[in-house]
């Protein structure tokens, strides 16, 4: 949108880097021509996956890393197109909650007029995440953080005084958004399998 493109050159300006703007209207609406019928999720996540092979088109031609930009919440709830926005090399920010890069912006000094901003996609007119989770960030970064970090049980959560079907919601996310989170699974025909049986936690001959 053009206030969200606005705020990108705030940033862009604040902190002196380089930017380009490359329009992928032409490219979606191509291919859409073709399948007319789509509704508004579809056309969301081919737009995140359009916006991504450009940047990592860009990311070979000026040999960089592509940062990826999913927080913490985001990533537990599964909100975020596979191999679109969730893509990445590197991902400065995957461990931190919705609410603690809130508070990450406003000591770094960014324009408060952002940090404000509701979040969202900006797939379509009027999206927003919070309108399509039914819940605030603040209200799931709470539960989030007790179930998955302090990895407190259900009636545990109940007992602090969360409601025990917004508990359910948040945990049935959890888990039904675990594929994105995982590399594909491959089936396992050879003694040493990628990701089972071959796994090494540094880079293969270092």
């Amino acid at each position: 949108s053009p206030e969200s493109r606005e705020h990108a050159e705030l940033v862009v300006k604040q902190l002196g880097i380089q930017s380009d703007v490359i329009e992928i209207t032409p490219m979606v609406d191509a291919y859409f021509e073709r399948f007319p019928e789509s509704d508004q999720v579809r056309r969301g996540n081919k737009m995140a996956r359009e916006r991504m092979t450009i940047l990592f088109d860009h990311s070979a031609m000026l040999k960089a890393l592509v940062l990826g930009t999913s927080n913490k919440t985001e990533l537990l709830l599964g909100y975020g197109t596979l191999y679109g926005d969730m893509a990445s090399a590197i991902n400065p920010l995957g461990d931190l909650y919705k609410t603690q890069i809130r508070h990450l912006a406003r000591h770094m000094g960014i324009p408060e007029v952002i940090v404000r901003k509701a979040p969202s996609g900006d797939l379509w007119v009027g999206q927003t995440d919070e309108a399509e989770f039914g819940f605030t960030y603040e209200e799931v970064d709470r539960v989030l953080y007790l179930m998955v970090d302090r990895r407190c049980e259900i009636p545990e959560l109940i007992a602090a005084g969360f409601d025990e079907r917004f508990v359910k919601a948040v945990l049935t996310k959890v888990q039904a958004s675990q594929y994105k989170r995982r590399l594909p699974l491959i089936a396992k025909i050879s003694a040493r399998t990628i990701d089972r049986d071959f796994r090494y936690p540094r880079d293969w001959g270092k």
